[in-house]
């Protein structure tokens, strides 16, 4: 099975961050990157970065497939690997999610990732390999309060994830998943925006808390301990892209690797205090 000549991958969510830095570093490794972004402003400025930049926004049908049937027009219907970085998280206490704002939050985050994944699936399974990697969250595994909706979009990719695994063995399609924990990106700053389009925070019974969340979410550089940089994730990411027996899961921070360890040692209620603190 040749590989090498058809590493092309096509990446969500390149306008900052996880997204951009693996677009870069994939670049200079040789991949053919196809690094797409929801909004024209942010594609444009990809292209005048070198980038093949296309328009892909996860919320859109049309968008999806549009995006991909250029990019197979451009690879001659070929596609090595797909990371699956683009979505945005949603605070709020769960008793404060209205059903729109819940529905939107699964849109991007596993509706539209999944009909970007399984149109591309067919298309490795011709060729007879392919990677696909899932950037999920510590949240996928781990609840932490205030943050229902992201917790339980990243908790569902993650079991999409694992059927696919079990359903694609043998295809020589690999699936993987990444997740990161805290890691520098303008994540904060998209869910502060939704935090105010979407919470009524005067009128909740979590005013206070949700106080010390617009301030966390306001601060400045890193807001909790032991963040690390989107470089982090690349390292995973080239792994899941290379390795003959790449992992199912990759953690990267150290309170991912922590609450992974604690998830699978301490009791429900253990671990349910130790993540009302955190």
């Amino acid at each position: 099975m040749n590989e090498r000549p058809a590493r092309s991958v096509l990446i969500t969510g390149c306008s900052s961050g996880i997204g951009r830095c693996a677009a870069d570093g994939l670049h200079r490794r040789g991949y053919r990157v196809f690094a797409t972004a929801r909004r024209a402003e942010d594609v444009a400025a990809l292209a005048a970065d070198g980038f093949e930049a296309l328009r892909l926004d996860l919320d859109d049908s049309d968008s999806i497939r549009e995006a991909v049937d250029e990019i197979l027009l451009r690879t001659t219907g070929t596609l090595y690997g797909l990371f699956n970085n683009g979505a945005y998280g949603q605070p709020g206490a769960v008793e404060d999610l209205k059903r729109h704002v819940l529905r939107a939050q699964f849109e991007t985050n596993l509706f539209g990732t999944l009909e970007l994944t399984n149109r591309l699936i067919p298309v490795m399974r011709r060729q007879g390999f392919g990677r696909i990697i899932m950037n999920s969250s510590v949240l996928g595994f781990a609840a932490m309060p205030m943050r229902g909706a992201y917790n339980a979009s990243k908790f569902a990719l993650e079991g999409i994830s694992d059927t696919l695994r079990q359903e694609l063995h043998g295809t020589g399609i690999h699936i993987c998943l990444v997740e990161p924990g805290p890691i520098e990106s303008r994540f904060r700053a998209n869910s502060l925006q939704k935090f105010i389009e979407n919470i009524d925070i005067d009128a909740s019974v979590y005013r206070e808390a949700y106080l010390r969340t617009l301030k966390r979410l306001k601060t400045e550089g890193p807001a909790v301990p032991f963040t690390l940089g989107p470089e982090a994730v690349l390292k995973k990411v080239i792994h899941a892209l290379e390795s003959r027996r790449p992992k199912p899961r990759y953690y990267v921070t150290v309170p991912t690797y922590l609450f992974g360890y604690l998830r699978r040692v301490l009791s429900t209620r253990a671990m349910d205090a130790i993540l009302r603190r955190v």
